[in-house]
């Protein structure tokens, strides 16, 4: 576990990459799939780019499909909104109108194995690091889904992350965090009218927290090296 310096901290945007390198098998028994999902290894899971996210299907059954991450609301007039709404706050989740709806009835699960964040150091620079569960087990994040219609062509389908305050162990990192869910509670979020009293920072098993080189900060890097711990930071 790496012990973060809470005085040299300046905040900086919340989570913006992910990673998922958890086999098929390993997320199907996790999140009980019927179907193996078949979706690479990923180091470097970045806004835009389609990802995979658990949901309900209208017969009560969960399955792994990819989405698009950054939501586009059905009400959108184009798709560029998508790039800005790749985060909904928690606490805005109920009544803003870019969220609201899929609340209600779209919320998915992000499979996760970790997640990048970065802080500004007294310096200056900016220092990634990556966030996982000190089990090593996959996780979910707290997701909702949306379908777009555009105009003219095919439909997108969409996701964003769902974030709150961060917790003790991440306070002197950032001042938020995804709202990760536990096992225990993926019915809830998935089925639940309202599973608001699940939106809080997490609770849960410890976390390892390491800091890693630049090359993460390079979208086009996905590879396990961005994964490395670095010494002397």
């Amino acid at each position: 576990m790496f012990l973060l310096g809470a005085l040299d901290a300046i905040i900086v945007p919340v989570c913006g990459r992910y990673v998922l390198t958890s086999p098929g098998e390993a997320i199907a028994e996790h999140f009980r799939l019927a179907d193996l999902p078949a979706y690479p290894p990923r180091y470097n899971i970045a806004p835009t780019q389609d990802a995979l996210v658990v949901r309900e299907t209208p017969e009560g059954n969960r399955e792994a499909v990819t989405l698009r991450w950054g939501l586009i609301p059905f009400w959108a007039k184009d798709r560029s909104i998508g790039s800005r709404l790749i985060n909904a706050r928690a606490e805005g989740v109920v009544d803003k109108p870019a969220f609201r709806a899929a609340f209600r009835r779209r919320r998915c699960l992000v499979p996760a194995d970790g997640f990048f964040e970065w802080r500004t150091l007294a310096s200056g620079r900016k220092q990634p690091y990556y966030i996982r569960l000190a089990s090593g087990e996959p996780f979910a994040m707290a997701g909702l889904w949306e379908q777009w219609r555009p105009p003219a062509g095919d439909a997108i389908a969409t996701f964003t992350i769902v974030t709150t305050a961060a917790n003790a162990e991440l306070r002197a990192l950032h001042d938020r965090m995804p709202v990760i869910v536990a096992p225990t509670d993926y019915d809830e979020w998935l089925s639940s009218p309202n599973p608001s009293a699940l939106l809080g920072p997490w609770a849960g098993t410890a976390f390892a927290i390491a800091p890693i080189g630049t090359r993460v900060n390079d979208v086009r890097n996905d590879d396990p090296e961005l994964l490395r711990p670095v010494p002397g930071v």
